[in-house]
């Protein structure tokens, strides 16, 4: 897991090319999802987190994103996860 605001415009961009950044997720609200996501495109720089694998993300007490990630969300919502 990975701060955005400890990171400059090039690490991420090459943590991106990389496959070391595959995932967001927003610090304050505890929502991970990827990186096109439309809802995580608006979060402030100071709140997102990057993670490598969902596994990461989960692990790190983070839910999955509504649009984005419909499926897990549904099944994290249900309970089956």
């Amino acid at each position: 897991m990975k701060a955005h605001h400890n990171l400059s415009d090039a690490e991420v961009r090459a943590g991106i090319h990389n496959g070391q950044i595959r995932f967001a997720g927003n610090a304050r609200l505890r929502i991970y999802g990827t990186l096109h996501c439309i809802s995580g495109k608006r979060m402030l720089r100071r709140n997102r987190m990057f993670f490598v694998s969902l596994q990461e993300a989960a692990a790190a007490g983070y839910r999955p994103c509504a649009h984005c990630l419909r499926v897990a969300y549904l099944k994290w919502k249900n309970g089956t996860v």
